[in-house]
């Protein structure tokens, strides 16, 4: 029966200090890898052992899981190949294009084994000091301006309605314009965790009200960030 292996990867190049040793026997059971990012995966497991043969595996890139790269991972199951699912950074299936790949093992009764690792999310929640019993991860959240503050209103509501945490991101470079939208709409109580560059050497993590993050802005350009928002 065909093993799929999901492996995590670091949040930051040089945080290899967050994946777990047992992450390697895993790698090196795998004879097929679909990943996020051909590039950074091959370059994730060279340094996770110098002596991997990089060309001893099958590659594929999983992009949006789309049709075609189903049917190969099929096939590749089918023939009973051990498999490792990569994401581009984190824990594979974790707002990733992975997890249709996951639900194929499924469907087909192949054994799904996730492994411990990083996950940007989670570690955020963890330090928040906001409600880990309850909580959303949203995603992104919309671009324009309009749409992007009834959408805040609207977490804040159900934030405040239910005690619970709603987690959300944005590209590294609208970073700045996200929190400054936060700071507009949002309530002077609303506390928000802005936790960003996590497991790196710059780490930062600070949960503030919405009046207090009005007296210091951070400067987040380009950097990755994970939101908390507890109405």
């Amino acid at each position: 029966m065909s093993v799929v292996y999901l492996i995590p990867a670091p949040l930051e190049d040089e945080s290899l200090q967050a994946i777990p040793a047992y992450v390697l026997d895993a790698v090196k059971q795998c004879n097929v890898f679909f990943v996020e990012n051909d590039r950074t995966a091959r370059r994730y497991l060279k340094k996770l052992d110098k002596a991997i043969v990089i060309d001893d595996y099958e590659w594929f890139i999983i992009h949006k899981a789309e049709a075609q790269v189903k049917n190969q991972f099929m096939q590749k199951l089918k023939a009973g190949k051990t498999i490792g699912i990569i994401s581009e950074a984190g824990c594979p299936g974790i707002a990733d294009p992975g997890q249709v790949l996951v639900e194929a093992a499924h469907q087909v009764g192949a054994i799904v084994k996730p492994l411990v690792g990083p996950s940007s999310i989670l570690l955020a929640l963890m330090a928040s000091g906001m409600n880990g019993q309850q909580f959303s991860f949203v995603g992104y959240l919309p671009i324009e301006e309009p749409q992007r503050k009834r959408k805040l209103n609207q977490l804040e509501e159900l934030s405040a309605k239910f005690q619970s945490t709603q987690v959300f991101i944005e590209t590294p470079y609208r970073n700045n314009q996200l929190l400054e939208t936060i700071l507009k709409s949002c309530k002077p109580q609303t506390r928000i965790c802005i936790a960003a560059n996590l497991t790196a050497a710059n780490e930062f993590i600070q949960t503030k009200t919405v009046a207090e993050w009005k007296k210091q802005i951070p400067e987040l350009h380009r950097q990755p960030v994970i939101f908390c928002l507890m109405g």
